[in-house]
């Protein structure tokens, strides 16, 4: 029994172009994705949903709440809390309380923490340029335009989808 080895891989002839596209972009990005969660392991002895918190709060050296962090990364609280515990327990983040609110934390990384982050961010960065790195300049120029086209009607159908639903 043969098993796919792709999502792309499920796509034939007979199926539309867009529909083949989609599956390209996704397997794409689950193949980058796949490389880029064994490095941080291999390398770092970190994960992704780690990482990804580590870079919220690198981009906001004062903190960020608990609720806020959950919101950026799309994941439940207690996802937030867990990871955040991780990193506490290993000196990375530091928890604060916020005045005026005893049941808000606001967590920033640690000198330790934005070291080992901006590590991980060189490496990471390298991950992705190879991941393109059998494309020219120009592939790279004109793919990062079409793919803002796509990106822009995605928008736009979904600005109409929101007024159409109020």
């Amino acid at each position: 029994m043969n098993i796919p080895l792709d999502l792309e891989a499920r796509a034939h002839s007979e199926h539309a172009q867009s529909l083949r596209l989609w599956l390209r972009l996704l397997t794409c990005s689950q193949l980058i994705e796949k490389r880029v969660r064994a490095g941080l392991r291999e390398q770092f002895d970190t994960t992704l949903p780690r990482f990804d918190l580590m870079a919220q709060l690198e981009r906001h050296p004062e903190g960020l709440k608990m609720k806020e962090l959950s919101h950026r990364l799309m994941v439940t609280g207690g996802n937030v809390t867990g990871i955040t515990d991780q990193l506490v327990a290993e000196g990375l983040v530091e928890r604060m309380g916020v005045e005026g609110d005893r049941r808000a934390f606001l967590v920033r990384l640690t000198p330790e923490g934005r070291s080992a982050f901006e590590h991980m961010a060189t490496q990471h960065e390298q991950w992705i340029v190879d991941a393109f790195e059998g494309l020219s300049p120009r592939d790279l120029d004109n793919l990062h335009k079409l793919l803002g086209k796509v990106k822009q009607h995605q928008l736009d159908i979904n600005q109409r989808m929101g007024e159409a639903s109020e």
